[in-house]
């Protein structure tokens, strides 16, 4: 199935994109919201018996998560309901969990098993196993890794969102350079401290000189706000806190939408998309745990479960919630910037420059 928005796991120097051929996608193909009770009694991840009945004699997996615990706790709980295997849930964000790997590494030492955040591409492939999950063939094809050491399992689309009580549809802006001309929204305006990847496609797409002064323009007319945290900066949208976020995943949006709080989003070209990935250590202390909690987190079964929050699925068989979401970027340009180590450490540098972080 084409799926032209996000290229595949190495996009072409710009990492440029059209969604068209997406969309292909017809409601013919996609599982309906309502089948959630046919994919939870189907447990097709748990095809594998030899694999299923090696991971219940490890009976415990680590897995390292950005994810937050309102929505990875009960996964957890289904899998280990499904299969008896305790979950060690360690959450955090990506780079401070990235940190705390590259420190066990140097000690010698290996407590994690899956790893799941939107960077795990960003992790040495020496520290990845190689793996095959059954699941994988169902996901769309750039959510598998050429090198089988990650797979995708949500996508995620990088727009700009409004508190509806605070500011009209009419009023949106209709571009980037549209924001320096609402000095209105001065004070009111935030986005997330860590958005270099955001920003870093957004110059990719826009070219240095011209996305420089954009941005240059808006941070001198708003002064927008860093804030610590994507699913607590659409929260505080949600709340009035903030009448705009500059920038934030999508998914989180609508997981405060799906909430009744008074929050909607709207897109700009160029869109940055990324994707949540997981993977898993190389040296796993329980392999087969770990390659049995891979395949469940990509499985239609969780995918479909994460559509309750709002998470974006990286499976055609599983529709949106909302429906029509991937419709929605049909024909927009799209960036995906995977940044290397060295290159995220460069882009979030020129992020703290250019948004003014203190610190």
């Amino acid at each position: 199935m084409p799926f032209a928005a996000l290229a595949s796991s190495h996009p072409s120097p710009a990492g440029q994109g059209s969604m068209r051929g997406l969309l292909g996608l017809t409601a013919s193909v996609l599982v309906a919201l309502a089948c959630t009770p046919a994919l939870a009694a189907d447990h097709s991840w748990m095809s594998d018996k030899a694999l299923v009945d090696a991971a219940k004699k490890e009976g415990t997996v680590a897995i390292w998560s950005s994810i937050n615990e309102d929505e990875q706790n009960p996964q957890i709980a289904a899998f280990t309901d499904a299969t008896g295997i305790k979950v060690d849930y360690i959450r955090g964000a990506d780079a401070p969990l990235m940190s705390r790997m590259a420190i066990e590494k140097r000690a010698g030492k290996e407590s994690w098993d899956d790893f799941q955040i939107q960077a795990v591409h960003s992790v040495p492939k020496e520290w990845l196993m190689q793996f095959t999950p059954s699941e994988a063939a169902a996901l769309l094809p750039q959510a598998r890794d050429p090198d089988k050491r990650y797979y995708g399992t949500y996508l995620v689309f990088h727009t700009p969102a409004y508190n509806t009580t605070k500011v009209k549809k009419e009023d949106l802006p209709k571009s980037y350079e549209d924001f320096a001309k609402h000095p209105e929204w001065k004070g009111h305006i935030a986005l997330d401290y860590t958005d270099r990847d955001w920003y870093a496609g957004f110059i990719q797409g826009m070219g240095e000189a011209k996305g420089g002064k954009i941005m240059a323009e808006i941070v001198d007319k708003l002064e927008p706000t860093l804030y610590k945290g994507h699913l607590a900066l659409a929260r505080a949208l949600g709340s009035g806190e903030y009448w705009l976020n500059l920038n934030n995943y999508l998914n989180l949006v609508l997981n405060v939408k799906l909430a009744k709080d008074p929050v909607d989003w709207w897109i700009l070209e160029p869109v940055v998309t990324s994707m949540g990935e997981i993977g898993i250590n190389a040296k796993a202390p329980h392999p087969n745990a770990a390659k049995l909690l891979a395949n469940f987190l990509i499985s239609g079964e969780a995918q479909q479960m994460r559509t309750k929050w709002g998470r974006i699925p990286s499976r055609p068989d599983i529709e949106s919630n909302p429906p029509g979401i991937l419709k929605a970027f049909e024909g927009k340009k799209t960036i995906t910037p995977h940044l290397s180590p060295a290159d995220d450490q460069k882009w979030q540098k020129e992020f703290n420059k250019v948004f003014k972080a203190q610190g």
